[in-house]
């Protein structure tokens, strides 16, 4: 088995010939002979070469390489948002370099750290509940290093933002509850130090409002994105003896944290308690009943986020900062689809 790393100079030496005539053919050079482009290309793979991506991004200008920051991956929507993208730079010749925070501050500027020092062209990222000091981001504006915050996104002005549109996607579905009849209704905010916790708040208030509907504020339970925040959120509830006829969940994750409470419970969705929640994935087609929901196109956030960085890379010099605003659609499958109090 090959053990030592190829260099070009190994290459080189077996064909006789200089190392830079090695590396303008490996790069496709127009001075080198497509014969001999071919000879080193079929040398290199018989060699087992890979090219040092380090070594090359520290004199190059362009790495074509972008860093991706986000909070999770066991996630659908990023698990989503991730294949989006590694498609989509794939097809425009860029190599993604993924991180996870997993929603610590410490380790979101770490990886950003290393991320500069890779030389990366360019960096999404998505950031963590914890995240409140801004100072790396805004290095990484100094260093001119182009950047596009994806769905979650710092309150900072000047800079790139590919978001849904929170605020509507949750006005829209309580909208829709209130015109079935519910009037008892709560929401799971998540973290509201995160724009998606306090946007989806924002529309939820809105829509009572609108239609004149008091909110109980001991139904406005603030957690976090995950299962464990809906299912801590529904049991104190359930044993104050003050549950809502209906709950909006502020992501997937919380709602499955609610069917899992109910289900221990005993008590039944939508018959007892019904559910809708922010954010889609096909898993709930499966639950019973299966979960309607405000969808987010996770391909076209992907794609935008892409888009706009790339524009920003090619175009550093005379490129603005823009901020792009998805919309959402309703998916209603078997919950928040009747109205079942008596």
């Amino acid at each position: 088995m090959q053990s030592k790393h190829i260099t070009l100079n190994d290459i080189a030496k077996r064909l006789n010939v200089s190392i830079v005539t090695i590396s303008k053919a490996l790069r496709g050079h127009p001075d080198i002979s497509p014969k001999t482009t071919q000879l080193v290309r079929t040398m290199a793979e018989q060699l087992g070469y890979s090219p040092n991506f380090m070594a090359r991004n520290l004199s190059a200008k362009k790495s074509n390489t972008i860093g991706v920051v986000v909070p999770k991956i066991a996630h659908h929507f990023f698990g989503s948002i991730i294949e989006h993208i590694y498609n989509y730079a794939f097809g425009h010749n860029y190599e993604i370099i993924l991180t996870v925070s997993q929603e610590s501050e410490l380790r979101e500027r770490k990886h950003i750290q290393t991320l500069l020092s890779m030389r990366v062209d360019g960096i999404i990222i998505s950031i963590a509940q914890e995240t409140k000091n801004y100072e790396i981001f805004n290095m990484v504006k100094e260093r001119g290093v182009p950047l596009v915050f994806m769905d979650r996104t710092p309150d900072m002005t000047d800079v790139n933002k590919v978001t849904v549109n929170d605020r509507s996607g949750a006005f829209k579905v309580i909208e829709h509850a209130i015109k079935l009849g519910y009037k008892n209704i709560g929401h799971f905010t998540g973290n509201v130090n995160i724009n998606i916790a306090r946007e989806r708040l924002l529309g939820f208030r809105q829509a009572m409002d609108k239609h004149g509907i008091l909110i109980n504020p001991h139904w406005i339970m603030e957690g976090d994105f995950a299962e464990k925040s809906g299912y801590n959120s529904f049991m104190k509830l359930y044993r104050e003896k003050n549950l809502p006829d209906l709950i909006f969940a502020v992501t997937y994750p919380v709602a499955l944290g609610i069917y899992m409470a109910a289900n221990e419970v005993g008590m039944k969705i939508p018959d007892d308690i019904d559910v809708i929640c922010f954010g889609n994935a096909q898993v709930q087609d499966f639950l019973s009943p299966p979960l309607s929901c405000v969808d987010q196109p996770t391909d076209e956030i992907a794609i935008k986020s892409l888009q706009v960085l790339i524009e920003n890379i090619d175009n550093k010099e005379s490129f603005q900062p823009k901020q792009l605003i998805v919309d959402t659609n309703l998916i209603l499958r078997g919950t928040c689809i009747k109205f079942n109090r008596s």
